[in-house]
């Protein structure tokens, strides 16, 4: 908690400052805020980021806008994950800002980080670093791109905790309602009522989200073929799997995987 403490007071110390930080100083904190709003930016891997509501999953070539004052909790274990974060003073900029969201790095967006790749510390307002970094926050709002949707929500009810964490271990088999309902003693109406209560998903949706997260991960860890990790992940048609990868991705698996390289 003392190091929570610390690393909250330099990001907080100057308040009207952006400051970069691009040490992956967040990994496995416990839960922490910021008076100041985090652009967070992933290349090379996958992070996951942890709120009271939800898990977060945010691939390489993505970034997470996480607002000011908001609880998280950042987790990653891949050697060769590169995060750059930089916070920005707290201020009313719009409806885009006061929400959690994961989005592609643009490449006008890419130019300019790539432009700023040896900034690091505090800038002030008054300086041309302080006005550029100020111009990328402003150009989120308005590259109008589409919200990467893999989230999973999660819930303290230990009912549902169960089941999920079943689907998890068995998620190469074929799952489904049924079976599910059957193996915890409850009705089918009973499970997908829970679901819908705890979650806010339907059973199919968040096996859906399940499948792919894990389908990511292999496809970033593994040298398996895109047929043998449709497999591996619950699908024996390749077909099905690729386009609910796309639905919930907007990419395809074999493009995900080259955009890691």
């Amino acid at each position: 908690m003392e190091y929570v403490n610390e690393l909250s007071k330099t990001i907080d110390q100057y308040p009207g400052s952006i400051l970069v930080m691009r040490q992956q100083i967040e990994q496995k904190l416990p839960a922490h805020q910021h008076t100041k709003g985090q652009l967070l930016l992933v290349f090379g891997g996958i992070a996951y980021l942890q709120t009271l509501e939800r898990d977060y999953y945010i691939p390489s070539n993505h970034y997470i806008w996480i607002p000011a004052d908001y609880a998280h909790n950042l987790m990653y274990n891949a050697q060769d994950l590169h995060i750059i974060n930089i916070y920005f003073p707290a201020a009313d900029d719009g409806a885009f800002y006061k929400e959690l969201g994961i989005y592609p790095v643009s490449r006008l967006l890419f130019e300019l980080l790539a432009f700023s790749e040896t900034w690091q510390g505090n800038y002030f307002a008054g300086c041309w670093e302080y006005e550029l970094m100020s111009t990328m926050k402003k150009l989120l709002a308005h590259e109008n791109l589409q919200k990467f949707s893999i989230q999973l929500p999660t819930t303290d009810d230990s009912r549902i905790r169960a089941i999920t964490d079943d689907m998890r271990h068995r998620i190469g088999e074929p799952l489904s309602l049924e079976e599910s309902a059957q193996k915890f003693g409850l009705s089918v109406r009973s499970l997908t009522r829970l679901f819908q209560q705890c979650l806010h998903l339907s059973f199919v949706q968040y096996l859906k989200m399940l499948r792919v997260i894990r389908a990511m991960e292999l496809l970033k860890d593994t040298s398996l073929s895109i047929s043998e990790i449709a497999y591996q992940v619950g699908y024996s048609n390749i077909s099905a799997f690729s386009n609910t990868f796309f639905q919930l991705t907007n990419i395809r698996p074999s493009d995900f995987r080259s955009k890691l390289k």
